[in-house]
This record gives structure tokens, sequence and C-alpha cells, in this order.
């Protein structure tokens, strides 16, 4: 099933870059530093104008990059980031609406959950990968831990306010798949062109090793 494949991908990946872009003039250069740092797959928040041009940019230049567009908040947001080449779509929440737009596009879905209702209803419509959103504001590692006991079987990539550090954190839980940050690639990096650093963060985020806690 795509959600099956689309979760042995992040499983991989294990810190997915979650990227805000002003310019799509730095595209190329921060599609390059991230992959130099072992980087392979990334979101994009369609938050500025230059979020679709930049993955268009991206995905000309490095075709094996996995990019991912994310803030998907209705249907029309879904199928301009499919038009423009979107590999998989990532929402901060969950309607029947971006559901079926989102199949009817045949792109992979992560949706954002931040309740015990809102897991229901996405595994309603056969959704048990899911983005833990906002992680850190809506209580973190504990209370994630503790949706375990009654969602057995589901998985989740926590996003929202989660550094290296906590990174670790969220990794060590089985049922995390993978975390998102935009630690590896801030904003401010971004417009001060420091690739360097933007380098060295995706190979610190590449080497993150975790024992899972049982």
């Amino acid at each position: 099933m795509m959600d099956t494949a689309f979760q042995n991908l992040c499983n991989n990946a294990r810190v997915i870059p979650v990227i805000e872009i002003d310019d799509v003039g730095t595209a190329e250069d921060l599609a390059g530093a991230l992959i130099r740092g072992g980087i392979g797959v990334i979101e994009l928040t369609l938050r500025t104008r230059a979020a679709l041009p930049a993955m268009q940019v991206m995905k000309a230049l490095y075709p094996n990059l996995v990019v991912g567009m994310g803030t998907i908040v209705n249907a029309d947001n879904a199928r301009r980031a499919a038009d423009h080449g979107a590999d998989f779509l990532v929402s901060p929440g969950f309607t029947h609406c971006l559901a079926e737009t989102a199949k009817e596009l045949a792109l992979p879905f992560l949706p954002g959950i931040a309740t015990p209702g809102d897991i229901i209803r996405a595994r309603d419509h056969g959704y048990s990968f899911l983005k833990f959103f906002p992680a850190e504001a809506a209580g973190g590692v504990p209370y994630l831990n503790a949706l375990s006991g009654p969602f057995s079987g589901v998985v989740y990539c926590p996003t929202g306010g989660i550094g290296a550090d906590q990174a670790i954190e969220y990794l060590r839980l089985p049922s995390v798949v993978c975390v998102g940050g935009s630690w590896v690639a801030s904003r401010a990096m971004i417009k001060a062109y420091d690739w360097k650093t933007v380098e060295q963060n995706a190979r610190k985020a590449v080497a993150l090793r975790v024992s899972k806690m049982v």
C-alpha cells in the first residue's frame, strides 16, 4: 500500500527537514547542501510564494531528492502542490476533503493530528501513519507515549517545536517513525546563505542513532 511504502521511506529518513523558503534563487544551493549532508527526504512548507517554484527547481536539478509539500490545508493547496511535482503531501490537520483529494491525486498523505478524536477520524479513512502536530505544544513525548495504549498500530512523525535535543527523545519511542524539524535548515540560515551549517546539521541529523523504548 502507498501508506506503507511512504512510512518505510520516512523510517529510513529518521529526520525530515521542514523548510520555509523565501527566495527561489536559494533552492539549488539549499538542496545541494542537504544532499551533501546525506538528506534524501525534505518537506517544504506552503507558507511563502517561493515554495512551489522552489520545489520545481529542486526536482528538476535533483530528481532523486524526495520533496513533499507541507501546510496543505485545502484541496486547492493539494492540487497545486501535485501540479508542481510534490512527491507527498503534509497537512497540519485532517479532513475528509483532504483525504479524498490525496487519494484522487494518488499521492502519499501525512495528515496532522493532536487529539484522540483526530486519530480515530484518520484511521477511519485508512491512515495509520500520522503527523503529530504541534508536538511540543501539544504535550511532547509523554503525551505521544500515552497515545500508544489505545492506538496500537498507529505511528507518527512528530513536528513542531522540535530541536536536535528533543528529536532523539521522540525517536526512542516505538511509535515514532521519524521527526520533522526546522533546525536542520532554518529560515535564518537560508537567508544568510549559510550552506556550510546546513550541510553540517544535515550530517548530524542523518547520524542520529537511538535505542527504541520497550
